[in-house]
């Protein structure tokens, strides 16, 4: 959810920080700062909003400085204003420290500093570590290395997912880092180190680089590097060559474009609510505007009687939770076709519809025929039987743009992997949006249960990241179990339904096991008979109105001997008595919960597939964009 970079050497830090952060601002763009320590005083420069803010500042209060830290943020804990932006520090300002990720026991530390007499001037989770930091340097000021020994005290007592760099204006020449579930990679140049959250960061100034591993904190001076493990041990590692050619440097260093683009969903989600969301509306202040700007006709929307939705694979996974959402919220009746199907068999032709043709390429032929065969039939026809098209897809400038009245881009960027990943979750954005803005407009949602959507929603792209981060090593061990798999069932109700459907497809396209979703309630009519201890089945069960009923229903499946995978809401104690396996997700009211259940199940199907050794980025007889029916 935050972008990190360090470096100490010979050149101009803030330069070279500046540079980096530009490559990582697809991790967070609320927020940006620096940390240098120059003349042995720590100089710390932040701004509010994109890159660009910070940049301006830096021109004029630039310094040589040849050690610096730092940041670009995505708010979790605390809004994003400047006094909440990295660098954060000590009392003293001798102190600075960026993070990335969540300090679960931050309230508990932040009680326990305050008797100790340290002030706050922040929200965030991340200033208690810089107070940590410079009470336990009281007591190593003997120490052979005093930061670092105080650094790895101060770890020892977080708890949660993070990735840190610490400077210290008292040891001028050296920064310690630290990782525990949250991506951290050293590079390595001559007479000169630096680190980062990402490769990108780093592309630039050299191709040695060393990732750390979870637990292992690291030394950096103008001398070299040292790496500990969590006991406090030095450990010998050696830095791997990347091979720079346009693949490796376009897939940022992820064994296959499939995972890279997986990776990629939270800075998608923050590029769509961006683009979409009103940051300044609240209920009750702007009852004249929409909070959503999606730009779209008013006689596209006005007089709406019924939606029909045209798509075809992922797309119509996506086009299932759209009409959960348009008839939950908004009150219209809503039907999800198959293009190929619509296309010899359309829907009978009713008043005041509209027509939603959903294809991430904008090119899918199925698609785009279904569409121009309803813009046909209701050419000729009264006004309101008039066609009213809309397209939801990730190349606006495609065809899709060019036959439809509107588009709603999803900005999801170019998507290499034939799987979709990114574009699916983008696509749902799109919808959330969508029925939102319908929701607001016909008044069928309170001003304030809109903004708690909203509040929801903006929270989306730090949930995902930590799921990510924190479940991603256990996901690749437990892929190893299902290698020589066969069948695999996959359930879910109501707004996770078509999550199942969805995982079903990930795994049958990239692993070739055969997989099937099905509504949970469904199975005791049939497919109930498929299950044995040779047939795994994964069941989404979040918090909700459906959950006590999507346990039942696992229960029966467990008593066939089925080996049951629970997607729940992490700390969910039910849950570990009825599952073999868990994959915990960051407890989300259910309307949102499709978001973050569909990031595990991803993660399932590429490490299963990577694991049978498999063409994960080009599956057999699959292409990414189908033009041909």
């Amino acid at each position: 959810m935050c972008g990190i970079v360090g470096y100490i050497g010979t050149q101009i830090a803030p330069d070279i920080l500046i540079s980096g952060l530009e490559k990582l601002e697809y991790r967070g763009y609320d927020s940006a700062g620096l940390a240098t320590i120059f003349e042995d005083e720590l100089h710390c420069v932040r701004a509010k909003g994109k890159l660009h803010n910070l940049r301006a500042k830096i021109e004029q209060n630039h310094h040589p400085a040849q050690i610096g830290i730092g940041h670009t943020r995505w708010a979790t804990h605390g809004k994003p204003e400047e006094h909440n932006a990295h660098p954060h520090l000590d009392m003293a300002r001798r102190v600075a420290v960026v993070q990335n990720g969540i300090i679960e026991n931050y309230r508990e530390l932040r009680e326990d500093l305050k008797t100790k007499g340290h002030e706050f001037v922040s929200d965030t989770d991340t200033e208690v570590i810089p107070h940590l930091i410079a009470e336990l340097l009281t007591t190593t000021s003997e120490s052979d290395s005093p930061l670092l020994e105080a650094v790895q005290k101060a770890v020892q007592r977080l708890r949660g997912a993070y990735a840190i760099a610490v400077i210290c204006a008292d040891y001028p020449d050296e920064m310690v880092i630290a990782r525990e579930q949250a991506p951290l990679v050293i590079g390595f140049g001559q007479g000169e180190f630096f680190c980062a959250s990402d490769t990108p960061a780093l592309i630039a100034h050299t191709r040695a680089v060393l990732p750390l591993e979870n637990g292992e904190i690291a030394k950096l001076t103008p001398l070299g590097v040292e790496v500990y493990n969590q006991s406090g041990d030095r450990v010998k590692k050696t830095p791997r060559t990347l091979d720079w050619n346009p693949v490796v440097v376009e897939k940022q260093g992820f064994r296959h474009f499939m995972l890279k683009e997986i990776y990629e969903q939270p800075g998608v989600v923050r590029t769509c609510l961006e683009a979409y969301l009103d940051q300044d509306w609240h209920a009750g202040q702007n009852s004249e505007t929409s909070p959503i700007h999606l730009n779209l006709s008013p006689t596209l929307t006005e007089n709406l009687e019924n939606i029909q939705i045209l798509a075809c694979g992922t797309s119509w996974h996506a086009a299932l939770v759209g009409k959960y959402l348009l008839e939950q919220l908004v009150g219209i009746p809503t039907s999800v076709q198959y293009a190929s199907e619509f296309r010899y068999a359309p829907a009978p032709i009713t008043p005041h519809t509209l027509t939603i043709g959903v294809t991430q390429s904008g090119e899918t032929a199925d698609t785009l025929a279904a569409l121009d065969l309803e813009k046909r039939r209701r050419g000729n026809l009264e006004t309101k039987f008039q066609p009213h098209l809309l397209g939801i897809t990730n190349r606006p400038e495609s065809t899709l743009g060019q036959m439809v009245d509107e588009v709603i881009d999803t900005h999801a960027g170019i998507e290499i992997g034939v799987a979709a990943t990114k574009t699916f979750i983008a696509q749902l954005i799109g919808f959330y949006c969508l029925s939102l803005d319908l929701a607001y407009q016909r008044k069928t949602l309170s001003e304030e249960r809109i903004e708690e959507i909203l509040d929801n929603l903006r929270y989306l792209p730090a949930q995902i990241e930590l799921i990510l981060e924190s479940q991603e090593r256990y996901i690749e061990e437990l892929a190893h179990d299902f290698a020589e798999t066969q069948d695999f069932i996959f359930v879910g109700r109501g707004i996770n339904f078509p999550i199942a459907l969805e995982g079903a497809l990930k795994l049958k396209e990239i692993s070739y096991i055969h997989a099937e979703g099905y509504p949970a309630g469904e199975m005791k009519h049939g497919p109930i008979a498929l299950l044995d201890n040779k047939v795994p089945v994964v069941s989404i069960a979040m918090p909700g109105c459906v959950y006590e009923k999507v346990l039942s229903n696992a229960q029966e499946a467990k008593a066939r001997d089925a080996r049951l995978i629970g997607v729940t809401a992490m700390n969910d104690t039910e849950a570990n008595d009825t599952f073999d396996n868990l994959l915990p997700v960051p407890e989300v009211e259910e309307l949102i919960s499709p978001l973050v259940t569909v990031i595990p199940l991803q993660l399932l199907s590429y490490h299963i597939a990577a694991r049978r050794g498999l063409d994960v980025d080009q599956p057999r007889n699959l292409a990414k964009s189908v033009t041909v029916e």
